[in-house]
């Protein structure tokens, strides 16, 4: 049986010495530090919203997968979205907690919220404690304060009483949008979610990134014209960053084969833009002279920042992975293959199973953009999506895992 990189066998062994490294994140006082390098939570950062969702989702799945003794952790998420990030007064999620419990950054955003709607879906299907009211409100306010009818598509930050909305317009945070739809629209079984996950669809990919080449508009103003420049002074941003993201271009072809898998109507379109979005960051990104993905390019396909992240080469194998499900190509296959093997030989680290974050363009530790090894979502994803069918969500499936 074959166990090398990417195999089942590899994958299994791989996501239990991720999630032993992960767990050391839970806080007694509640919620998940920030993990160095070695495993051990940063004394000097603040707790993060979407951290704190990402690792609630995490082990919420892994629950749902059989790992061992995962639910209190799941509890201890829910716990912690509950209370200390929640704000009591006006609804919604401060983005930052200080390690005293009091709120640093009272601004709404989208992209934390998202991932609060993710984290609750998961946790309220594995069975945790508080995890349906959590649902409840997380459906609702996402869905009265960040979605945009009009648009067809989500703001981006709000203030803290809601009173008023930033005019930025970020495709980043309407990504993982997608993606909390996707599984919202499972748990609950509320098709309003998967429309909407359509029309964000429709809209970034299907309107801007067609009209650039597939290359994707990351930034916009308050009336979704594209802003090319956005940054350009700030091009290593860890969320904002100047020019192409091909690691979103990966993601987004990859949210687009599951929202086809889960459709009646699973529509054209959608596979057509995923395999020209997967084929334009191929051609950017991939250099049969380095290993690993850049960053980030310009709008001409030159590399901009050629750190090599760990999330850019999880979503590149998930998109090939998924591809190669549902096209049957074998060009799919490959490019997995030969990514699994870089993921194997640069980014697991050895001694504790996590993945490094962030490398070199030569490929040894970097910590330009990313410190430390803050969340363990995508490794856990790409460790764990290649076994599941292409829909319905991991929600819903993942209890047959490697079965």
């Amino acid at each position: 049986m074959d166990d090398g990189p990417g195999s089942v066998t590899w994958r299994a062994t791989s996501r239990g010495r991720l999630l032993a490294f992960a767990r050391r994140s839970r806080r007694p006082e509640g919620g998940f530090a920030w993990l160095d390098d070695a495993g051990e939570p940063e004394a000097y950062r603040n707790l993060e919203l979407w951290i704190n969702a990402r690792m609630t989702y995490v082990f919420a799945l892994a629950h749902l997968a059989g790992e061992a003794d995962m639910l209190p952790l799941v509890d201890h998420g829910v716990s912690a979205l509950s209370t200390i990030f929640h704000d009591d007064e006006h609804g919604g999620w401060y983005d930052a907690i200080g390690l005293d419990g009091h709120p640093v950054d009272t601004t709404k955003r989208c992209y934390g919220h998202a991932h609060v709607l993710l984290a609750a879906s998961v946790a309220c299907k594995a069975g945790a404690r508080g995890a349906e009211a959590l649902l409840a409100e997380a459906s609702r306010v996402h869905g009265e304060r960040f979605w945009d009818n009009d648009s067809g598509r989500c703001v981006e930050e709000i203030a803290a009483d809601w009173s008023l909305v930033d005019p930025y317009r970020g495709a980043n945070s309407n990504m993982h949008t997608v993606e909390a739809y996707l599984f919202a629209a499972d748990v609950t079984g509320n098709d309003v979610w998967r429309d909407r996950a359509l029309s964000i669809c429709e809209r970034i990919i299907g309107i801007h990134a067609r009209a650039h080449h597939w290359r994707i508009p990351e930034h916009y103003d308050h009336d979704w014209t594209p802003v090319p420049d956005y940054n350009e002074a700030l091009p290593a941003d860890p969320f904002r960053p100047f020019g192409v993201t091909p690691g979103h271009a990966f993601e987004w072809a990859r949210l687009l084969i599951h929202l086809a898998s889960s459709l009646d109507d699973p529509r054209p379109w959608l596979k057509e833009a995923a395999e020209d979005l997967f084929a334009r960051a191929v051609d950017d990104a991939v250099s049969d002279e380095a290993p690993g993905l850049p960053y980030t390019t310009d709008w001409h396909g030159e590399p901009v920042v050629s750190e090599r992240f760990h999330w850019v080469m999880a979503e590149a194998v998930l998109a090939a992975e998924a591809l190669h499900v549902y096209t049957g190509s074998a060009k799919y296959a490959g490019l997995a293959t030969r990514w699994w093997a870089e993921i194997d030989e640069y980014f697991v680290d050895p001694a504790s199973g996590s993945w490094h974050h962030e490398l070199s363009p030569t490929m040894e530790w970097s910590s330009r953009t990313w410190h430390g090894q803050p969340d363990a979502y995508h490794a856990f994803n790409a460790l764990a999506f290649p076994s599941l069918p292409l829909a319905p969500t991991a929600a819903l499936t993942i209890g047959d895992l490697d079965r």
